[in-house]
């Protein structure tokens, strides 16, 4: 599952955790992404020493089988993880599937946390580069949360799962499964138990951030006329 940040994806990681038959992975190539780009992210030096440094080792284990012999397993991917130095072959072999979210909703929750976000900050490249390549089920964020049962449903027969009512309901808290950074971003969602009612938010973008929502537009809107 290939999502921007300032999305749901954390919600949507608790939702296949919830199935009886799925195993779910938090992310596997963030360690990788900070090693790479020597970013400062909170956490930081946990993160590298959570998960292995090199892609290479990444792929092999998101590629080989599933952890504990489940039927499906759930990998959370932020797309902007996937740096331009990844091989892509291993994706070959990988069922995709898309969450997004409208770009001025995007930039203006991420304006607030970071001024000075990129477009290939938000993934929309990496989304489109993936979805040209491989096809696979779109979700929005929007679509998600306004009608979760029917959206969910929709989702697994396009993945040719079985829906599990479980998806829509869970249990408050952490996870095991969550990735190390938890404690600086998971607070939301670990007092959740299921997925927040939609409501439209303001987007209140900087000014000169609305170029970049300009230009993310195009990406999102490829993607976005596939949506479920």
């Amino acid at each position: 599952m290939w999502s921007g940040p300032r999305n749901i994806s954390t919600a949507m990681l608790r939702s296949f955790g919830s199935r009886t038959d799925t195993t779910v992975c938090d992310e596997p190539l963030y360690a990788h992404y900070l090693a790479a780009t020597g970013l400062d992210h909170p956490g930081r030096d946990a993160v590298l020493a959570s998960q292995p440094n090199r892609w290479q080792d990444v792929a092999a284990q998101l590629t080989g089988p599933a952890p504990d012999g489940a039927a499906v397993f759930y990998q959370k991917h932020m797309a902007h993880h996937l740096l331009p130095d990844i091989g892509r072959s291993w994706l070959d072999g990988l069922t995709h599937a898309f969450l997004l979210r409208d770009p001025a909703q995007v930039v203006a929750s991420y304006a607030r946390v970071r001024g000075e976000p990129t477009l290939e900050d938000l993934g929309y490249p990496q989304q489109a580069e993936i979805f040209r390549a491989y096809g696979g089920p779109v979700v929005d964020a929007a679509d998600l949360l306004a009608d979760p049962p029917g959206v969910l449903g929709r989702l697994c027969e396009a993945l040719a799962i079985p829906f599990d009512p479980a998806m829509l309901r869970w249990p408050a808290g952490p996870r095991d499964t969550d990735g190390v950074w938890a404690p600086y971003w998971y607070a939301a969602v670990e007092a959740s138990t299921g997925f927040t009612p939609y409501t439209p938010a303001p987007a209140d973008i900087p000014e000169h951030l609305r170029p970049l929502v300009d230009v993310a537009r195009p990406f999102y809107e490829e993607l976005a006329a596939h949506r479920l």
